[in-house]
């Protein structure tokens, strides 16, 4: 009589591991979904750039991705009509809150706000960066004017 009821245990704590073992992964999945759709739902502020190329009058150019290139490369987020700029010149990236702007080993170098870029900068609201003989301005809005509405 000891083995039908030994067998039994044996089964229903297996049932049990099993069932545990389902409402772990469903939490996890559950809490990965969720926690996909706070990282989808984070905004990336919208971004101006004012291009002056040469003699042609400065246009602008709103950007709401969280990575534009710079450079004569058509495949660039915003390409330059400039045989000074490098293919992919440039690159402005949005992370920790804040814009940064990085030269990518461009022949001419990247400056911004007339000093030479070595490294990667937090960039504002009114610097003035230059890509070969191009300026771009930048212009940034606050999170609190930014709408829905204001995506590309």
């Amino acid at each position: 009589m000891s083995g039908p009821i030994v067998l039994g245990l044996r089964l229903l704590l297996a049932a049990s591991l099993y069932g545990f073992l389902a409402w772990a992964f469903i939490s996890l999945w559950r809490e990965i979904r969720q926690q996909g759709a706070l990282l989808a739902a984070r905004r990336v502020p919208p971004m101006t750039l004012t291009i002056v190329e040469g003699e042609v009058p400065a246009r602008e150019v709103r950007f709401a991705q969280a990575v534009v290139t710079i450079g004569r490369d058509p495949a660039c987020e915003c390409p330059l009509d400039d045989q000074a700029a490098s293919a992919r010149h440039a690159r402005l990236i949005y992370h920790h809150g804040q814009w940064w702007l990085e030269d990518l080993n461009s022949t001419n170098g990247t400056r911004l706000n007339q000093d030479k870029l070595n490294m990667p900068a937090v960039v504002m609201s009114g610097d003035e960066f230059t890509c070969g003989a191009t300026r771009l301005t930048i212009g940034l809005a606050n999170d609190a004017s930014a709408s829905p509405d204001d995506e590309n």
